[in-house]
């Protein structure tokens, strides 16, 4: 055979295949790997909701996350993004700042370009498709029993369906419990085209002190998914992101509306075991809630550390933050006691207060308190 050719041969071959048009760089297509994700934080969006959706999706290292304005939906970066994700707060009101042209932008988003949408909370009411309720207009399902659609909050349970256990496996052949307020209670559309994979259903009855009728939310929709178009949706009725042990969920369902694989996650934050009852704020309920936050400012640092071990066990979700002034509290029991509820509670938001608190302490029992907070939270 003559080398020489063989030699001319090997390197067109070369040539032809760095000029071919269809491959990519290598750092580029590790870059395209990571999910972007924008949570919108328009009016409407609670604040608190937007901060602990962001949080949540840190758990995932191939998720980028930031908030997204109405405003910067109407100067086209919504198309910088893979989904976007309307958090807890006010369907309506979030609907009412995206306003029509926004509306639309975000159904193209989703239907024309094939991008993902995931609503919590409020954004299952935004994206549903019930008459007389301002709303997207993108799922097919609607929520009932609108006259009392505040009916309560707490800690609710909720079962999946085997398409939901395909979704989260980490928690078949589990009882599950998820913070929720106020939340759509949903069921399948008759007037509209094509149906929902329901993937969770409520198991708790939520009608504390009798404002709601009985009966309406066991066995309801509460976890959906969807194809839109050419995208995907997926909508909760609960609050995830707010619930310690179970704010992988928020991540998972990203993935799932944007088709990449699965991942999973750290032990650390898979721990649906850690709630294991029902807890539904009735009004004495809330009554004991805000006595013992009046307690957190007793000049005792035994009292202060047993309302908020009472908090904590009424999984009280505000109470999450009310730990982080307890960083500055007077007495190192109460310091030491706030970093080892935040690790627990998993409030990554916290990190700031954690860093600060620390430069600060002096008592070496609260410092090493402090360093363990900071360390977990600070790791996927």
């Amino acid at each position: 055979m003559n080398y020489k050719i063989l030699a001319l041969l090997l390197v067109m071959f070369v040539v032809g295949c760095s000029n071919d048009k269809n491959a990519e760089p290598a750092e580029k297509s590790k870059k395209s790997e990571i999910i972007k994700a924008a949570v919108f934080k328009g009016n409407g969006a609670g604040a608190v909701s937007v901060i602990e959706t962001l949080e949540a999706l840190k758990i995932d290292t191939g998720i980028s996350a930031e908030a997204i304005s109405a405003a910067e939906i109407q100067q086209g970066r919504l198309s910088g993004f893979d989904v976007i994700i309307f958090p807890g707060g006010s369907g309506s009101k979030e609907l009412n700042n995206l306003g029509e042209s926004g509306k639309q932008i975000v159904r193209d988003f989703v239907m024309k370009e094939g991008k993902g949408v995931v609503g919590i909370c409020a954004g299952g009411y935004l994206l549903s498709s019930t008459a007389g309720y301002p709303n997207l207009g993108m799922a097919s399902s609607v929520h009932i029993d609108r006259e009392h659609y505040n009916r309560g909050r707490g800690l609710i349970e909720f079962a999946l369906t085997p398409e939901g256990k395909e979704v989260f496996p980490e928690l078949q052949n589990k009882r599950l419990f998820v913070q929720y307020y106020d939340g759509p209670v949903l069921t399948q559309s008759d007037s509209t085209a094509g149906s929902y994979t329901e993937a969770g259903t409520f198991v708790s009855d939520i009608h504390p002190d009798g404002f709601a009728p009985a009966g309406i939310t066991p066995g309801r929709t509460f976890l959906l998914y969807q194809d839109c178009g050419k995208g995907k949706l997926f909508i909760s009725a609960g609050h995830p992101e707010s619930t310690p042990g179970m704010r992988w969920m928020v991540p998972r369902m990203v993935r799932k509306v944007c088709d990449a694989p699965l991942v999973g996650y750290s032990s650390k934050w898979v721990r649906p075991g850690i709630n294991d009852k029902e807890i539904i704020f009735d009004n004495k309920m809330k009554k004991y809630e805000k006595q013992l936050f009046w307690k957190l400012f007793s000049e005792n640092a035994d009292e202060q550390i047993a309302a908020m071990d009472s908090l904590y066990a009424l999984r009280s979700r505000p109470a999450v933050r009310w730990s982080i002034g307890m960083l500055r509290s007077l007495h190192p029991e109460t310091r030491l006691h706030a970093a080892r509820l935040l690790k627990e509670t998993e409030y990554s938001f916290a990190l700031p207060d954690l860093r600060q608190a620390l430069e600060k302490e002096t008592d070496n029992d609260v410092k090493e308190a402090l360093k363990e907070a900071i360390e977990f939270l600070e790791k996927p």
